[in-house]
This record gives structure tokens, C-alpha cells and sequence, in this order.
């Protein structure tokens, strides 16, 4: 079995997961739904290159979470606003992971690590599918 053909056999979290070893979190989310979402691999890539680490510099929100958003923006847009579905999603994602920045998921500042990066990815997906 081709690896492609492995990767679609797996839960789309895992799949998430097998992603994040080689991009970062947001791209990895992205990549994960690149089936449903119809887009070329590339645009995906450079539509999350620069949300990893917390958009960069840890100090802001979840790559993963913001690739969540992306998703569900892309899947689900229909002309109206969003934010009720977005603020779900966040709160599904905190729940999950117990904070939405990447610096205090990544216990920057209090020493203590809440979510790792792979669970990170994992939850966004399960927060999407929710």
C-alpha cells in the first residue's frame, strides 16, 4: 500500500498528526481536510505559512486552531458571519487543549506544558468534527 493510500486509510487527527513531522501546526490541519477543501497542496502550504508557532512568535493563538478556522471558514461559509461557529470552535479547541495561545500551551511562561504540538493538531481536528 502506497503511503498516500495509508494516510487516507487513517483517522483524519492521525492523518493531521503524520502531517505536523514536516509543517507546521496550521499547515498540518489544512493538509489533513486538502480532500474536502479542493485546493492544490501548495496553496494550502503557503495559506499557513505563517500561523505556526502561534503565528509566529508563540505570543498569539494556536497554528492549529487557526488552521481549524480556516477549514471551517472554507467548508462552511455561506455569505453570512461566522463568529458564532468560530467562537464554538475555540471553545471546543480550549476545552480540548486547555488554552488557545501558543505560548500557554507551550508553558512559556509557567513552565508547565498543557498541550503538545500533535495533540494541538489532533484536537483542532476533533474540535472541527465536533
Amino acid at each position: 500500500m502506497e503511503q498516500n493510500e495509508m494516510m487516507n486509510d487513517m483517522p483524519r487527527r492521525e492523518r493531521a498528526v503524520m502531517y505536523k513531522r514536516e509543517h507546521n501546526c496550521c499547515q498540518a490541519v489544512l493538509l489533513a481536510y486538502a480532500p474536502e477543501l479542493g485546493l492544490p497542496e501548495e496553496q494550502l502550504l503557503a495559506m499557513g505559512a505563517c500561523f505556526g508557532s502561534g503565528m509566529g512568535s508563540m505570543d498569539e493563538t494556536c497554528g492549529a486552531l487557526c488552521g481549524a478556522q480556516m477549514v471551517q471558514g472554507l467548508l462552511k461559509f455561506d455569505g453570512r458571519r461566522m463568529n458564532p461557529q468560530a467562537s464554538q470552535l475555540r471553545a471546543e479547541f480550549k476545552q480540548l487543549c486547555g488554552a488557545t495561545r501558543c505560548r500557554d500551551l507551550k508553558g512559556v511562561d509557567s513552565g508547565q506544558v498543557l498541550c503538545s504540538c500533535e495533540d494541538c493538531v489532533r484536537h483542532a481536528v476533533e474540535a472541527l468534527e465536533l
